[in-house]
C-alpha cells in the first residue's frame, strides 16, 4: 500500500508509540481491504469509552484506560501512553444510560468507571456526544468530505443524505483515525464505490415514518451490500426522521451503507447521475403488495397483544419526535402493566426539557432515556415479554437479541399500546 512521507513518518515513531500503532493497524487494514492507500479524513466518530465490567477487571489487571485503548482500539497487547485526537472525533452511543443505572441495571462499581473512562475520553479530546446519530447534535459533514464513522445508520445516513463518504467502520480503525486522521481508500471513498447498481421503481406513495420504514426494511433484504436507486416518489420531499428510519431498517434487513433517491438526494440528481451512465443491475417494483408483506414478516413474531413494554428512539429520537410523543401523551397515563421509554441525544433531551416536553412524557409514566437503546444495554423493564415498537431495526433486532416478541407499528399506535397496554393495530 502507498505511504506518503507523512504518513510514513507517524509509522516510524514520529509522533509517539499510539500513533505508529495507529498507523501500523491502518495499514493492515487496509492491505487487507486491497485499498491502495489512505485518505485524510478530519471527521471520525468512534467509541473510545469503557463501559464493561470486563473492561473494568482489564483495566484494574493490565495498567488503567491506556491498556484498555490499546488493547481494544488499537490491537495491541503493549501499553502505549494515548495522546489527544487530531481529528475531530465524536463518541457514540453507549452500552447503558448513565443517568439511568437502576433502569439499566447497572451498579454502582461499574457506573464510577464509566465515570472515570468518560473523562479519560474527553480529555483526549473526543466529543461525548454518545448518540447513534451525531448529526442530530453538531457533527454534521459536507458533501464530499471524506470520514470515519462507525454505527450503520449513521453511515448510511451522511452517505446517502449528506453526501459524505465513509465506509462502516468499526472500534479500531476510528481510534486509529482518530490518531492520524487517515483511513484507508476504498469503497464508499472512491466515486465509483458510490454509483447505483439496483433499481426501486415505487408504486404507492411512501408518506409517513413507517411507511420508510417499511421500505428501507424490504430493500435492505433484497439488495443486502448493494447500492439501489429509488424512482417514483411523490408527494412532501421525505424529512430527517423518515430518512433516518429508512437507512436504519435498510441496514438492518441488509447492509445497505448508501443509496440514491432520484431528485432527492445529492448525487441523484437524476436517474443518470446515479448510476453514472451505466444500466442497473436489476429493477424491482415496490407497491400495496410488498408492503403488507414486509409489515407481516416484521410482526411474526408477535403473539401475544398484551404489550409490557414500548421503547422509542432507534435510532435516536429527534426533537420533532419527541414532540409528536408529548402530543400524543399529554394528559394520558402509561398503563400500569406496560412501561415506555424513549431514547434521544443528551443535547436534545435538553432541549425537551427546555420545551416542556419531558414533564409532559414523564407526568404521563414515561421516561426519557439518553446514550444508549435497549439493543445496545440488552436493558428492558423487568418482566417484559412483548415490546411495541415504531423502529423496524429494533424490530429486527431485539426479539434475536432478548427473545422478546415484538410487534412494530406507527408512532400513534406504539403511544396507544403504552396506554392501554395492548397492541390493537391490525
Amino acid at each position: 500500500m502507498h505511504l506518503t512521507d507523512e504518513e510514513k513518518a507517524m509509522r516510524d515513531g514520529r509522533d509517539g508509540p499510539a500513533v505508529a500503532k495507529a498507523m501500523d493497524l491502518l495499514i493492515r487494514y487496509g492491505e487487507a481491504l486491497g485499498a491502495e492507500g489512505l485518505v485524510e479524513t478530519r471527521n471520525v466518530c468512534g467509541t473510545v469509552t469503557a463501559t464493561t465490567p470486563f473492561m473494568r477487571d482489564f483495566a484494574q489487571e493490565k495498567g488503567g484506560l491506556d491498556a484498555v485503548f490499546s488493547e481494544f482500539n488499537l490491537d495491541t497487547a503493549e501499553v502505549v501512553p494515548v495522546p489527544k485526537v487530531k481529528a475531530f472525533s465524536s463518541h457514540l452511543q453507549l452500552g447503558f444510560d448513565p443517568h439511568h443505572p437502576v433502569e439499566m441495571g447497572i451498579n454502582e462499581q461499574t457506573l464510577q468507571f464509566y465515570k472515570r473512562s468518560e473523562a479519560a475520553a474527553a480529555r483526549m479530546g473526543v466529543q461525548i456526544l454518545n448518540t447513534c446519530t451525531p448529526y442530530q447534535v453538531g457533527n454534521v459533514p459536507t458533501r464530499g468530505e471524506h470520514c470515519a464513522w462507525m454505527e450503520s445508520s449513521a453511515v448510511i445516513y451522511i452517505n446517502s443524505v449528506l453526501g459524505a463518504r465513509t465506509n462502516a467502520e468499526g472500534r479500531e480503525s476510528t481510534s486509529a483515525a482518530m490518531l492520524t486522521t487517515r483511513i484507508p481508500n476504498w469503497g464508499f471513498h472512491l466515486d465509483e464505490g458510490r454509483l447505483g447498481t439496483q433499481g426501486v421503481e415505487l408504486d404507492i406513495p411512501v408518506q409517513t415514518v413507517e411507511d420508510w420504514g417499511l421500505l428501507g426494511y424490504w430493500m435492505g433484504h433484497w439488495v443486502q451490500d448493494r447500492v439501489p436507486v429509488i424512482h417514483g416518489i411523490t408527494g412532501a420531499v421525505p424529512n430527517l426522521p423518515r430518512l433516518k428510519h429508512f437507512g436504519a431498517a435498510a441496514s438492518s434487513s441488509g447492509g445497505v451503507e448508501m443509496y440514491h433517491i432520484v431528485g432527492v438526494t445529492p448525487e441523484a440528481g437524476t436517474l443518470e447521475l446515479a448510476y453514472g451512465g451505466k444500466r442497473p443491475q436489476e429493477v424491482r417494483r415496490y407497491g400495496a403488495r410488498e408492503r403488507q408483506e414486509t409489515l407481516e414478516r416484521i410482526n411474526a413474531n408477535g403473539q401475544d397483544r398484551q404489550v409490557d413494554y414500548v421503547m422509542l428512539g432507534c435510532p435516536h429520537y429527534t426533537i420533532e419526535q419527541i414532540w409528536e410523543a408529548a402530543q400524543l401523551l399529554e394528559g394520558r397515563k402509561v398503563h400500569e402493566n406496560s412501561a415506555l421509554w424513549i431514547f434521544t441525544p443528551r443535547a436534545i433531551k435538553e432541549v425537551a426539557t427546555r420545551n416542556g416536553y419531558t414533564q409532559i412524557i414523564e407526568a404521563a409514566g414515561g421516561k426519557i432515556l439518553t446514550d444508549s437503546c435497549s439493543a445496545m444495554s440488552r436493558a428492558v423493564p423487568p418482566g417484559t415479554k412483548v415490546v411495541a415498537l415504531d423502529s423496524a431495526k429494533q424490530a429486527h433486532y431485539l426479539p434475536a437479541i432478548l427473545g422478546l416478541q415484538a410487534w412494530f407499528g406507527t408512532t400513534e399506535q406504539c403511544i396507544e399500546a403504552a396506554c392501554t397496554g395492548r397492541w390493537s393495530a391490525a
